[in-house]
């Protein structure tokens, strides 16, 4: 049996663009020494109102668990090296942690929710 709420839906969509963010993040890092990489990453904010705005339905007070994948783009406005590549380690460095502080938060937030769900079946129980 699988049991949700539309903040733990919600939640969800939060944890996956976190997660999405830490492996964009990643990969930058992991191409710092490549000719004409340019970084890449995506707007959290943006694609988090994106894709509540895209799964809630205000009529039935729903969340959908489907919405369309958010974009990724290059980044913009960053100082390119001789070799094309316009990585930048202490912004990708400022970016992880972001994401990993973002990705904690989801999960603590998650965690109260399920302990809230529980509760209250356990309640209702008695």
């Amino acid at each position: 049996m699988q049991i949700t709420t539309p903040l733990s839906d919600q939640l969800g969509k939060y944890l996956d663009l976190s997660s999405l963010q830490l492996k964009l993040t990643a990969e930058n890092m992991a191409n710092v020494d490549t000719p004409r990489y340019r970084a890449r990453g995506i707007d959290f904010a943006s694609e988090m109102q994106r894709s509540l705005a895209e799964g809630f339905n205000p009529r039935e007070g729903t969340v959908s668990t489907t919405a369309s994948d958010p974009v990724i783009r290059d980044v913009d406005g960053l100082l390119e090296r001789p070799d094309g590549n316009n990585v930048s380690m202490d912004r990708e460095g400022l970016n992880m942690a972001e994401a990993q502080l973002r990705f904690r938060t989801g999960v603590e937030l998650l965690r109260r929710e399920f302990t809230r769900v529980q509760n209250a079946i356990q309640s209702d129980g008695k």
